[in-house]
């Protein structure tokens, strides 16, 4: 079954960090790119970073600096590293392969301040 599952949030006071995890079942995800996307409440879905099978890796301006993404591809597995959170992160993050229509629960991040 082909499936993503993000796991990490949780509640945090501004300047602190979280590590978010996704675990891809199925190797369709393996060759292609990963991305972390977010929404915030009463909002669309907004793209925060991806990262290629190769290690390229692209960022959001309002996150670049703060966040990292990065994959453990023999494990299937996509982390977002948070630091120095802001109250404007607060949202369900989720990832996601853009060339796939698939898209798990998120995990929700709230910031405090």
């Amino acid at each position: 079954q082909v499936r993503l599952v993000e796991s990490g949030g949780g509640l945090v006071q501004a300047g602190g960090s979280l590590r978010l995890s996704c675990a891809a079942s199925g190797s369709i995800f393996r060759f292609e790119n990963m991305a972390w996307y977010r929404q915030h409440p009463g909002t669309q879905r907004e793209w925060v970073a991806t990262a290629a099978p190769g290690g390229t890796t692209n960022y959001a301006e309002s996150v670049r600096g703060r966040f990292t993404i990065s994959r453990d591809i023999d494990k299937n597995m996509v982390y977002l590293q948070m630091n120095n959170l802001k109250p404007e992160d607060t949202a369900v993050y989720y990832c996601k392969s853009p060339s796939i229509d698939i898209w798990g629960r998120g995990t929700q991040v709230t910031v405090s301040s």
